[in-house]
């Protein structure tokens, strides 16, 4: 009996094994990304949003990265990762990604990172769906810079979703209306296992974070301070 649960154990730790090493180098790769911008903009307070939003946000997306190429040739996705706020931190991250809108034509030849703020609970059910149409299913705004700064406009109040891009140091609001957001399903299960969704991950909380997450998820928790009536 004994020797029955030892190697049923041995086989249980070989499954889980084999999950987490199913995650690919590129997906490990866009972890290390998102980390890298959520640490550079945290290093330049001037040039990044405002802190009081930090705070109040549900959730964060960071698509690292965005080349114009990306957009142009075989309908091609920007892909990043996304962490929803929970009553003791933050979720494991989502692999996401975004399909371009009418914005595409802002983005340049160099790399540009896109970091999108969702502001409500509204906003972070919407990024559960397959494919979100960003300003028509979810209402988008071009977030305001400075960390001093505030959003002052009706719609950057009101807006489910605040969005930034960075390209070549310079941290701005970017309006991504016409752009589809939604999960990178493959991405996910290569992450956490088969059958293993978007919603499980960032709003059941139902998954470890993969070891390849922990320098994102700190350089998160680096940026947020806890919001009032999230934590």
């Amino acid at each position: 009996m004994r020797n029955k649960l030892w190697f049923a154990g041995v086989a249980l730790l070989a499954s889980s094994v084999a999950v987490s090493a199913s995650m690919s180098k590129e997906e490990r790769d866009r972890l290390r990304a998102a980390a890298d911008v959520m640490q550079e903009l945290h290093a330049t307070p001037d040039k990044d949003s405002p802190s009081d939003l930090y705070d109040k946000a549900s959730c964060v997306v960071v698509i690292p990265s965005v080349k114009k190429a990306a957009f142009i040739f075989g309908g091609e996705y920007g892909k990043g990762v996304a962490t929803c706020r929970t009553a003791t931190g933050w979720t494991a991250p989502a692999f996401m990604q975004i399909e371009k809108g009418s914005w595409g034509a802002q983005i340049g030849a160099n790399e540009t990172d896109l970091v999108l703020l969702v502001m409500n609970q509204d906003g972070m059910k919407k990024l559960l769906q397959d494919k979100v149409a960003l300003g028509a299913d979810a209402s988008v705004a071009a977030g305001p810079v400075g960390r001093s700064a505030s959003a002052s406009t009706d719609l950057q109040v009101s807006a489910e979703i605040l969005s930034y891009s960075r390209s070549n140091g310079v941290f701005a609001g970017i309006d991504l209306s016409g752009g589809k957001l939604g999960p990178d399903n493959d991405a996910n299960q290569d992450a956490y296992g088969k059958g293993v969704n978007a919603r499980q991950i960032l709003a059941n909380n139902a998954v470890t974070a993969p070891p390849a997450a922990t320098p994102f998820l700190a350089a998160v928790r680096s940026e947020f301070t806890p919001a009032a009536g999230n934590d």
